[in-house]
């Protein structure tokens, strides 16, 4: 476990915290309305990538230093702030005061526009920057220069194993109770997209039937040729049989505290979803509601009323789908590199 405190002064700013792997949803931004926490109590996250201010546009940035920052193809404009920041959740952190001055938003809340907004109740050093603007994943996230770890407590837990996944990492279904798709599934669906178009070099994917199709085939079927040979993606991960025939690609699972894909003893290349998100599609069955007169047989069961479904065929998120496939080198590739400029000049259009 771990207790981050100020460098100045030493004031502790966190309760104790267990590091995870960042969610895959961290820089989402959905729909219009305030979104939940987007860390665990009780965890941190470290960002690999620049967070925040300040921003420089792409024509002032160009090609060649982009792609050394690990971004090959053109966004609006890109963050030159910290690397590495600490994402915690906002009601884990322990004496901060706001910064007026740094308090701009979009709409509802705080967005970082203005850099740190808060700072050490104790010295008035500026230590990190929360955000809980409209559309935006609530987070505070700690400048890596501000704070110093402290050790604390017991050690953190250990990582699980991946045959153990299956009884500690519960499955995210694909629709909240609201009624509406999940953004994080949206997210994640994205993710995937981005990797599975770079995988399939162009050629048709085949995915199975069931909530892999509704999640990912139309998709796919939009946005790559349809002309065969057509290269074929499956589930594969602990718990789950071999799929057979060999796929050509692997939808596996991320693992929650590490952040790394499961391997396949098959050469097949991967693709990572979050494990919340790989469990609801590997092991949960859709049982059927059947009518029953009088009392109810055993084993069927009947939902009154009937549960909430969306009004709308299920997109994933284009924003994280760009950003994704704006950050894996293979978008460099003639006809990769079309597809992201298709989607990003129309992002509404189908199948977005």
């Amino acid at each position: 476990m771990t207790v981050f405190a100020c460098v100045v002064c030493d004031a502790v700013l966190s309760v104790p915290l267990s590091q995870v792997a960042l969610p895959v949803h961290a820089r989402q931004t959905w729909g219009h309305g305030l979104l939940p926490v987007l860390m665990e109590t009780g965890t941190y996250a470290v960002d690999p990538e620049p967070f925040g201010p300040p921003w420089r546009r792409w024509s002032e940035v160009g090609e060649n230093e982009a792609a050394a920052r690990g971004v090959f193809a053109p966004e609006h404009s890109l963050p030159f702030g910290d690397l590495g920041t600490i994402v915690i959740a906002p009601g884990d952190t322990r004496g901060t005061v706001l910064i007026p001055e740094r308090c701009g938003g979009g709409c509802c809340g705080l967005d970082g526009r203005d850099g740190p907004n808060l700072a050490c109740q104790h010295c008035g050093q500026p230590v990190a920057t929360r955000i809980d603007d409209c559309s935006l994943w609530q987070a505070v996230r700690f400048a890596p220069h501000a704070v110093r770890r402290i050790p604390a407590g017991d050690p953190a837990p250990r990582s699980a194993d991946w045959q153990a996944l299956a009884t500690q990492v519960q499955p995210t279904p694909p629709v909240d109770p609201s009624g509406d798709w999940s953004p994080q599934w949206a997210a994640a669906a994205g993710v995937a997209l981005a990797h599975l178009l770079a995988a399939s070099d162009g050629t048709p994917v085949t995915v199975p039937d069931g909530q892999v199709a509704d999640t990912l085939r139309r998709t796919l079927d939009t946005l790559l040729p349809q002309e065969p040979p057509a290269k074929t993606a499956a589930l594969a991960g602990p718990g789950l049989r071999a799929p057979e025939p060999d796929p050509d690609i692997l939808l596996v699972p991320r693992h929650p505290r590490t952040g790394e894909a499961w391997q396949p003893p098959s050469s097949a290349r991967t693709v990572p979803l979050p494990a919340d998100v790989w469990m609801h599609l590997a092991f949960h069955k859709e049982r059927m509601l059947v009518p029953a007169a009088g009392g109810l047989p055993d084993g069927v069961l009947r939902d009154d009323p009937l549960p909430m479904h969306p009004w709308e065929l299920f997109r994933p998120d284009w924003r994280v789908f760009l950003y994704t496939l704006a950050r894996l080198p293979a978008v460099r590739q003639p006809w990769l590199r079309k597809i992201y400029d298709r989607v990003k000049n129309h992002p509404y259009a189908r199948p977005f």
